[in-house]
């Protein structure tokens, strides 16, 4: 296999907008003993490329960053000391590149994260270390296998990967349509629970439906759609909501749990600011109630949801909105945030 010298790569000389980044070219990276050459295929993107891209994280990350973190690819070079994966292998890398189980926790962990404190994967190549990598799934294409690592391990972390497992028989309340709610929508089905999905979008709660949602609420109809949720179980709650606003509906959640419930808190999309603060510590007293932040996962995690993938190819197969090329990287943020998608929007490299 013929490897370039040189190869093209985005980067933030500057942050502030998605449209600050610039496309260049730089020499090959040619791996070390230790680590695995990919040639990048498709880079997918979430809500934190956003989020870094305003500035509105630490300012602790490398100069010129790289932005993103979700990619699948090929590998091309293999070095001395590696001996797992061989040239031609499809892989994908976990965006905490060190946390192989779920039981590892400290702040290297957490800080070794793509696309924020490392450099990201909108390139053509990236050299990775071997344990970071996980094969993707026959079935898939390099695009759909692309938006496994952090929309994908998420919503399994969130519904698989606690000491509350969701089991088949559990009703769950999804919130919105990106890349976690959808993958979520994907794998409560597979796994035998009933989902109740919200969005502001009728048409897009049509999707939904077609995907297994046995319930659906347009938010901007229905504002009080808590309230709906008890109306739809009975007056019993949900056993789980897969929370992705944040501190904008996190009360209205709690509000549509049952006792001995959980929500998974997955996100911030609805903002951080200027929200009543939620009355958390009466429900988790008194209902019982299980509030589990979801940090991505594990490589093992990985690992595990491929597994399912594979054994539920039909009713997983990730859902992809648009597809842009490498060139237009910066339309693709831009229609990535109109949060018009359903889905995933993947950029092909």
């Amino acid at each position: 296999m013929t490897i370039p010298t040189v190869a093209r790569e985005y980067f933030y000389p500057q942050f502030g907008s998605y449209n600050n980044l610039v496309l260049r070219e730089v020499p090959v990276p040619v791996p070390k003993d230790n680590e695995v050459l990919v040639r990048i295929h498709a880079v997918s993107l979430q809500f934190r490329d956003l989020v870094i891209a305003r500035d509105e994280f630490d300012t602790k990350r490398p100069d010129n960053l790289i932005p993103c973190s979700d990619t699948a690819g090929e590998v091309v070079a293999v070095g001395n000391d590696v001996t797992q994966w061989a040239v031609g292998d499809r892989v994908s890398a976990n965006l905490l590149v060190d946390k192989i189980h779920d039981g590892q926790h400290s702040s290297e962990i957490r800080d070794a994260s793509l696309g924020r404190y490392l450099h990201g994967v909108l390139r053509e190549y990236r050299t990775f270390a071997p344990h970071s990598l996980v094969a993707v799934p026959s079935h898939m294409s390099y695009e759909e296998a692309s938006t496994l690592p952090c929309a994908g391990v998420t919503a399994y972390n969130a519904l698989l990967g606690g000491f509350k497992p969701l089991k088949a028989g559990d009703t769950i309340l999804i919130q919105g349509t990106g890349g976690v709610s959808i993958f979520a929508l994907q794998f409560a089905v597979a796994s035998g629970a009933t989902v109740i999905a919200t969005s502001s979008d009728d048409k897009k709660l049509e999707l939904v439906s077609k995907l297994g949602a046995k319930h659906t609420i347009n938010y901007k109809k229905t504002p009080d759609w808590d309230k709906e949720v008890l109306r739809l179980t009975h007056g019993v709650g949900v056993d789980r909501v897969i929370e992705v606003a944040g501190n904008s509906t996190i009360q209205r959640s709690i509000n549509s749990t049952r006792l001995n419930g959980s929500i998974d808190l997955i996100g911030f999309v609805g903002g951080m600011n200027d929200v009543v603060p939620p009355d958390v510590v009466g429900p988790c007293l008194f209902k019982g109630l299980t509030i589990r932040g979801i940090a991505i996962g594990s490589v093992q995690q990985f690992k595990d949801m491929n597994m399912l993938l594979a054994a539920n190819i039909d009713t997983t197969r990730p859902v992809i909105d648009r597809i842009f090329p490498f060139e237009e990287a910066k339309a693709a943020l831009a229609y990535f945030e109109t949060q018009a998608h359903v889905g995933k929007v993947v950029v092909k490299v």
